[in-house]
């Protein structure tokens, strides 16, 4: 896999799609190699959802969720229950690594035409907690963020179940 967040263009299109997908990017590096035991263990005191599944599965579905519910309106058919808000995390441990990389993977290929084909300007369709509607421009910055900092949970996982490092 080849990582790059040095943008094909100056546009501020390119460069925020560029950085959202080297941030992706990375996460999936994260996961390269890793053992399906490994890809399940929660190694952090404190933190039983802390696994690489669960870490996947959760940017899956947050992209799902501020693209498909907040972005287009769509129904929030999310995994998550008012009961169980991480759930998301929980099931991870049930399912394959390759099959959650693989939705995420599908998930950000539809999301990648989404934000090619649409101004930045443009308004969600939801408000939010406090009824304002974010634009597309904010949505990428937020994913951005989001995905970046579970990068760094994604990276001490890995060291500490495996020594990888580095990725």
């Amino acid at each position: 896999m080849t990582r790059t967040d040095m943008p094909p263009a100056w546009d501020e299109r390119t460069q925020l799609a560029t950085f959202l997908d080297y941030a992706r990017d990375t996460a999936r590096a994260k996961c390269e190699g890793i053992s399906p035991e490994d890809a399940r263990r929660a190694p952090l005191p404190g933190s039983p959802l802390m696994t690489i599944s669960g870490l996947i599965n959760h940017l899956s579905w947050v992209e799902y969720y501020w693209f498909e519910v907040a972005f287009l309106g769509g129904e929030d058919e999310g995994p998550w229950t008012d009961e169980d808000p991480d759930r998301e995390m929980r099931i991870a441990v049930d399912m394959p690594l390759a099959d959650l990389l693989s939705e995420y993977e599908a998930r950000t290929t539809r999301y990648r035409a989404l934000v090619a084909s649409t101004d930045l300007d443009t308004p969600s369709k939801r408000p939010q907690r406090d009824d304002r509607y974010p634009d597309l421009r904010w949505v990428l910055l937020h994913l951005i963020e989001e995905t970046a900092r579970h990068n760094g949970h994604l990276d001490m996982i890995r060291e500490i179940v495996d020594g990888t490092t580095g990725v």
